[in-house]
């Protein structure tokens, strides 16, 4: 069995934990510009850097039945997980009329999609120079943004306007991530993360969802010639960041290692909590920067519940269609109870 990679496994715990405290502190940046800045350099990094992560290990594309792995491991569960959510959302919002459209991806759900899309778009790409590549990619998840109809239907926006980075992942080796872990990078990342908060904190006011990649120009209010430019400049912003995210990641094991494994887990299910967070009064708690701090625990306390055995046992019929973590635990359950009987 092949040894997992605890630089990676702390890279992918650390982003889901992001993810999660995005996700959680969306509610308060309306009214707190802190938050509001700390949001918007969260998300200039923490799903680029998954995609990054995702392209690097898509390495095996061109292996026999690589492309019928992905499918079951991506399209089956999104699948599942857009009626799951089609059902919870009708009850969360007291909808009238139930509506579960396999072509509109709920919420987090966009990145199964999109992540399919990637796959398949390597046949292609690599097929001609890397640098032309990487060039096309980048032109298209420029030219996209002028298609106002491609918003989140099949996540066919984020798809385009995050594919570079997924090239750019696929393109990347190993030895690219040591150079980034040695010192001068690690301090010149720490500094431009610095800069990067406050310059969001200083610098005039954006439209934050354009770190979403799933709008049109015209709906983001963009003029139409200095949209490719802004698209562009974040774009090359999120590649910098992505790359100082990587260099801050310790390789040794650490506590929370383990549980890197089952980011898919965290991602799938978290929303369960998020969403009747966003809804709920317990928002009124959360009042100043202060008791934000308390947020950061809580979402640490969902990651790790999420991808703990427990809960990864019991959703793993759903998420990875497989009964194999559950029957060990009737196994040992069994044993247990047998055990116990002997000693009656």
């Amino acid at each position: 069995m092949k040894k997992r990679d605890f630089y990676f496994d702390n890279a992918k715990f650390i982003l889901i934990f992001f993810v999660v405290f995005g996700h959680l502190i969306q509610s308060f940046i309306q009214d707190h510009y802190t938050v509001y800045t700390l949001y918007k350099t969260i998300y200039t990094f923490h799903m680029p850097a998954f995609i990054l992560i995702s392209g690097y290990f898509a390495k095996g594309f061109e292996k026999e039945g690589y492309l019928r792995k992905i499918s079951f491991k991506l399209i089956i569960p999104y699948l599942i997980f857009q009626l799951i959510y089609s059902i919870f959302y009708f009850f969360l919002d007291s909808k009238e009329t139930f509506v579960m459209d396999p072509f509109d991806p709920h919420w987090s759900l966009w990145f199964l999609i999109s992540l399919f899309f990637w796959n398949l778009f390597l046949f292609a790409f690599t097929k001609v120079n890397r640098k032309i590549a990487l060039m096309l990619a980048v032109i298209l998840s420029l030219l996209v943004g002028y298609v106002d109809w491609m918003t989140n239907y099949l996540s066919l926006s984020r798809t385009f306007v995050f594919f570079p980075l997924f090239l750019l992942g696929f393109y990347l080796k190993k030895e690219h991530f040591k150079i980034l872990s040695s010192t001068p990078y690690r301090v010149a990342s720490l500094i431009l993360f610095a800069i990067v908060f406050t310059g969001f904190f200083v610098a005039p006011d954006m439209n934050y969802q354009w770190l979403f990649g799933s709008k049109p120009y015209e709906a983001l209010g963009a003029e139409i010639y200095t949209a490719p430019i802004m698209r562009f400049g974040l774009l090359l912003l999120s590649t910098m960041l992505v790359l100082a995210f990587f260099s801050l990641i310790p390789k040794r094991q650490l506590f929370f290692t383990p549980f890197g494994k089952n980011t898919l887990y965290v991602y799938l299910l978290h929303g369960f909590i998020v969403q009747p967070f966003r809804q709920s009064d317990v928002q009124d708690y959360f009042y100043n920067v202060e008791t934000f701090f308390l947020l950061l625990l809580i979402s640490f306390v969902i990651t790790v519940l999420l991808s703990s055995k427990l809960f990864t046992t019991f959703a793993q019929p759903l998420i990875e269609l497989k009964m194999s973590r559950l029957r060990q635990f009737v196994t040992r359950f069994h044993k247990h109870i047998e055990k116990r009987k002997l000693s009656h």
